[in-house]
Parts: structure tokens; sequence; C-alpha cells
């Protein structure tokens, strides 16, 4: 069991909505890397493929039996409606808060930072490398 990971993710899709990508990026609270992930989600939006990055991670952490989370992320929308600063208007989005929300209850403590996409190059490297490795079949 890992005390505390510290995780970065990252969603983008090309065109909103469009071919999209997760990326995920996993380290033990010494910054040692556990594990890198990326997924192609299909047609969706930059949103809904952010939400699915972090719903991937948070369920990567449960198998891991983490302790405690500290998510980064470049979404200052996601950062907020997963802090509950900000109000979900989007249904869809609200579904994806709720399914992370449940999972989340088996960690002890989640924290939601927003990072500047300069910060977040690896998770984002990811993102593109879903997307382009599904356009080039």
């Amino acid at each position: 069991m890992n005390e505390k990971l510290i995780i970065y993710t990252d969603g983008g899709a090309r065109g909103n909505p469009g071919p999209a990508g997760a990326g995920v990026v996993i380290y033990d609270e010494n910054k040692k890397l556990i594990s890198k992930h990326c997924k192609f989600l299909g047609k969706t939006t930059n949103n809904q493929a952010e939400y699915e990055a972090v719903l991937y991670a948070i369920q990567e952490a449960k198998k891991i039996r983490a302790g405690e989370i500290d998510f980064y992320l470049d979404s200052e929308l996601l950062v907020g409606q997963l802090s509950r600063e900000f109000k979900i208007k989007n249904m869809e989005l609200g579904k994806y808060f709720i399914k992370i929300w449940n999972v989340g209850q088996c960690f002890k403590k989640i924290n939601y930072h927003y990072i500047p996409r300069e910060e977040n190059k690896e998770a984002d490297k990811l993102v593109n490398q879903a997307i382009n490795d599904f356009l080039k079949k």
C-alpha cells in the first residue's frame, strides 16, 4: 500500500467534440514513477476527456490501495468542480463527478490542484499519444 500518490491527469479532444484521449501519470509520495497510462476515448468533448482521465486515475489508485491522493490537473473547471467550489451545470459532467466521488470514498483524503499546462507535459503527451495511435490505424 502506498500511503500517498501524486497523480497528473490530462484529457483532450481534437475538435470539441472530436477524437479524444486521456493521460495519467502516477507517482508515489517521493515522486518515484509508479505507472503511466494513455487511453483513446472515442469522440467526446475536452471536459469529458478531462473527467475520464481523473476517473481512470482514481480507479488505478484504488487498485494500488493508496490512502491519499494529490491530483494535479491543468483544467481549472475540473479542479473547481471536483473541489466543490464550482457548480456542475452540465448533466454529463455531473455523472462523471458522481462516479469519481463514489470511488473516492475509499480514500482518506483527495486534493485537487490546478497547474499550468506547461507543468503537465507528461500527461498531455500521453493524451496525444492515445489520439495519434488511434488515428494512424
